[in-house]
């Protein structure tokens, strides 16, 4: 008998493995966003981040970003299906295709909103503030409610509500980008309160990070330019040289045979 039931506490224990937590954390980023998961893996320099029970949506977060681990708040459940947002789709979203289509929607440069959604979530669509931002650009539910966003999780709502709202905010401010900026962040009212950037060390640093990321993009995007034009100038002026060098080479041969009256002079 004990052959049998030391088999049946194997296949317990390795069931019990396989249940997942049911009590969900929260992973404390250290620039104050957190991230509800099921579960985490960490894999070298990355913390793996599942945000669902089935494993099937994760979010890979750098180690170092990470402040602590703590338990999550139990999520209210509701029995009115009609007040739940709608779930995203399925469908594998193309971020950059998403960004390059409300850019052009509002004619602003898609790499500044790659900047504004990396100094607002890093990127993680599932992203909340402690004030209660949510997703990509970190949209404020009443700023959301105003955009037309019904789901500031979804990627493709969220960034088009957000580009929006900057493109309002740089026609608000006659496309001072600094102020613009300023305002995404603490507010309009704080722009105008203090005619500019407000004395808060969280907007300063906020714009000033936007601009760096965005000038780098820019200044990358030149400088892999300049090879392919440098590239062209140089063959081009390997070409003349190597046409002079032959022109000049071919010079005796191309000169006018003297006729035989100038010759006898």
């Amino acid at each position: 008998m004990k052959k049998p039931l030391q088999i049946a506490g194997w296949i317990a224990f390795a069931t019990l493995l396989t249940v997942p937590c049911r009590a969900a954390d929260s992973a404390i980023l250290r620039n104050g966003f957190s991230i509800r998961h099921e579960r985490r893996q960490v894999i070298g320099l990355i913390t793996r981040l599942f945000v669902d029970g089935n494993n099937s949506s994760f979010v890979d977060i750098p180690s170092m970003e990470i402040d602590h681990f703590e338990a999550a708040p139990d999520e209210p459940v509701s029995n009115v299906k009609a007040q739940l947002p709608p779930k995203p789709s399925d469908r594998p979203i193309d971020l950059n295709e998403v960004v390059r289509t409300a850019s052009g929607t509002y004619q602003l440069d898609p790499d500044l909103v790659n900047s504004v959604i990396r100094a607002e979530s890093g990127f993680n669509a599932r992203a909340v503030s402690p004030k209660g931002a949510q997703g990509l650009m970190q949209l404020m539910p009443q700023t959301a409610s105003q955009l037309g966003v019904q789901n500031s999780f979804d990627p493709r709502s969220n960034v088009e509500g957000g580009t929006r709202y900057l493109r309002e905010l740089l026609e608000r401010y006659n496309f001072d980008l600094i102020k613009a900026l300023a305002a995404y962040n603490a507010g309009p009212q704080r722009v105008e309160q203090y005619g500019g950037v407000p004395p808060y060390y969280e907007t300063k640093a906020y714009v000033a990070r936007i601009v760096r990321d965005f000038n780098k993009k820019k200044l990358a995007a030149k400088t892999a330019s300049q090879p392919a034009t440098q590239k062209s100038s140089a063959s081009t002026s390997t070409a003349t040289r190597a046409s002079a060098a032959k022109a000049h080479r071919s010079v005796p041969q191309t000169q006018p045979k003297a006729s035989p009256t100038q010759a006898s002079q």
